[in-house]
């Protein structure tokens, strides 16, 4: 099969084949399943653990590879060719990790990342609320200075892994007055007096992902816990997704890579008028379309994470962009597969049927691909403004 030589090194190449075993062999067999129970994977997490994938991004020094965003989006890649749910829960822990490894103390690092890097602890990023999300200088949740304690009040909504992480980077106002500059960040432990959780929320799709409310109720936490500086709550939440989302367009290219791969197989086998389906012009063109809009979406990612890697300083218009268009290209491509199936695809037997409703997340969470797209509008604006 003719493929793109984007010239990964030896370790590169190897930590593909490793996650395509691990897809192949434990997630394939079981992501039916998990997805009718609404089952969480803990034991594919502890898999993913054993293979030392959770120590890819953080550094040698707290016990990780070394790697940078190149390596996470490679194995998030693979991953997602075999359920996006399994794979969202493995990458939220670095969403959750990102606060702490961009701000946080050597204190602060040598406490938490090697656990993370050792898979044996999860952790889970708290920023979006009932009415906070892509406005998040709508931020309810408070933190009140009290001697050598925090007190935390208020919710957040939607977090990722919420129940299952020992460990949750939170963003909570401490100064109301001063809008999005009034936001700090904070770690917060799974267990802390007056931290708990709401029910499990039922989805369309991402079923085998814990999706909970997080509850602060008077929540104490030690002076300590306060990540970077007090009012830069905002800048620590953007500067976590600038970097997250080049691995959320790596998810969308893993399942469209999937969805292609199930839809050319069943064009080959299913016979109508006496040929196969991928004889007809019309099925041709869609699939010729659905594998250029791939190979553009993984060219994107890989450029802008190589980009990220080599020092970058200032890449929120591209990480937008590496969200954006592979997103757009996993929606577009999993109801093409549907269609290609025809009723068959509409049907639990088949894996697409799940494939088209777990794509759609990829367009809405981590920032939607409307703020994807005036976050990049932003940028151009004030790029050509510099310009004269």
């Amino acid at each position: 099969m003719s493929k793109v030589n984007y010239f990964l090194t030896e370790e590169q190449e190897m930590i593909v084949d490793l996650t395509r075993q691990i897809t192949e062999e434990k997630i394939i067999p079981v992501r039916a399943e998990l997805d009718r129970n609404e089952e969480f994977p803990w034991d594919i997490m502890k898999d993913l653990a054993q293979a030392d994938l959770f120590a890819l991004y953080i550094p040698e020094e707290y016990g990780g590879l070394g790697g940078g965003t190149m390596e996470n989006c490679l194995a998030v890649e693979q991953l997602a060719r075999g359920c996006i749910a399994v794979t969202t829960t493995f990458a939220a822990s670095a969403l959750g990790g990102y606060p702490i490894l961009l701000f946080g103390t050597d204190e602060q690092k040598q406490k938490y990342l090697p656990d993370v890097a050792a898979g044996k602890k999860l952790v889970a990023f708290g920023l979006t609320e009932a009415n906070a999300g892509s406005d998040a200088a709508g931020i309810q949740c408070t933190a009140v200075e009290d001697g050598d304690y925090w007190v935390l009040n208020g919710t957040k909504q939607w977090i990722t892994s919420g129940g299952e992480a020992e460990i949750y980077t939170i963003i909570a106002m401490t100064d109301r007055n001063k809008g999005a500059r009034g936001a700090t960040a904070f770690i917060v432990e799974k267990g802390d007096e007056g931290f708990s959780f709401g029910k499990k929320e039922k989805k369309m799709g991402l079923r085998a992902s814990s999706t909970r409310e997080l509850v602060f109720n008077d929540c104490r936490i030690p002076k300590d816990r306060i990540l970077g500086r007090r009012g830069q709550g905002f800048i620590i939440a953007m500067r976590t997704l600038d970097l997250a989302r080049p691995g959320i367009g790596a998810i969308g290219v893993g399942l469209a890579q999937a969805a292609l791969d199930e839809s050319v197989k069943y064009a080959r086998q299913r016979v109508q008028f006496g040929q196969p389906i991928i004889s007809f012009q019309a099925i041709q063109h869609m699939l010729a379309d659905m594998a250029t809009s791939i190979e553009a979406a993984r060219a994107l990612v890989y450029a802008v994470a190589r980009t990220i890697d080599a020092g970058e300083k200032n890449f929120s218009k591209l990480s937008a962009m590496a969200k954006l268009f592979p997103t757009d290209v996993a929606m577009k491509v999993t109801t093409d597969a549907v269609q290609i199936l025809g009723g068959y695809g509409y049907m639990q037997d088949y894996p697409v049927e799940k494939m088209m409703r777990d794509a759609k997340i990829l367009q809405i969470y981590e920032g939607t691909n409307q703020i994807q797209r005036n976050v990049i509008g932003q940028a151009l604006n004030k790029e050509y403004a510099k310009e004269g």
